[in-house]
């Protein structure tokens, strides 16, 4: 045995042994180091890619000005009948169009976001547009059970329009964080073109 050397059994005291502690770090560093790009905005690189692939997206654009557009003219029927109490038939049809157009755009919404972030409704990207959304649904399935049990027609219109104004101001957070989204595509775009221009 040479000099100062350890016996076997003191070395395999020595030997270090993983504690739990040791190891939650070791798994903590391999997740992050497994874990997807951060998120910027309203979308992470993975989420961007499927919404930009899926067709939910394009049936999503195609309804949203639909759906404006069948709004606005129901508004101008709506507001006929309240001033002159004609056209009472029509001004229910387009109501209904309407509650009907928010109903698919929402069913097709849920698809898209399950697409796209992995659940139907209530991602953190899009969770207080989802929440206004069901109130604005509530709204207007109140006035189809209004219509169906016969309530005052005038009563009735009233309901409709606040409805269409819960609506328009759902719209506007929708339009908002798309376009925020945008903004910080752009900007990533611009920081990349940055970086090749550098290296």
């Amino acid at each position: 045995m040479h000099l100062g050397s350890e016996p076997p059994e003191k070395k395999a005291l020595m030997t270090v042994v993983p504690t739990p502690q040791t190891a939650t770090n070791d798994a903590a560093v391999s997740n992050r180091a497994s874990a997807s790009p951060p998120r910027t905005g309203l979308y992470t690189p993975e989420e961007r890619k499927r919404r930009d692939e899926t067709k939910w997206t394009l049936v999503q654009g195609i309804l949203a000005p639909v759906q404006f557009l069948v709004m606005a003219v129901s508004v101008f029927l709506v507001l006929r009948y309240l001033k002159t109490g004609e056209g009472l038939e029509a001004a229910h049809l387009s109501i209904v169009i309407k509650t009907l157009v928010l109903y698919t755009i929402m069913v097709t919404g849920a698809v898209w976001e399950k697409v796209v972030f992995g659940q139907y409704l209530f991602h953190a990207s899009f969770f207080w547009e989802d929440v206004v959304s069901f109130f604005v649904i509530g709204q207007h399935t109140a006035y189809l059970v209004g219509l169906y049990l016969d309530w005052d027609a005038r009563f009735l219109m009233g309901m409709a329009l606040v409805a269409y104004a819960a609506y328009t101001v759902n719209a506007i957070q929708f339009i908002l964080k798309l376009r925020a989204a945008r903004l910080q595509e752009a900007m990533d775009t611009a920081a990349r073109a940055i970086e090749v221009q550098v290296a």
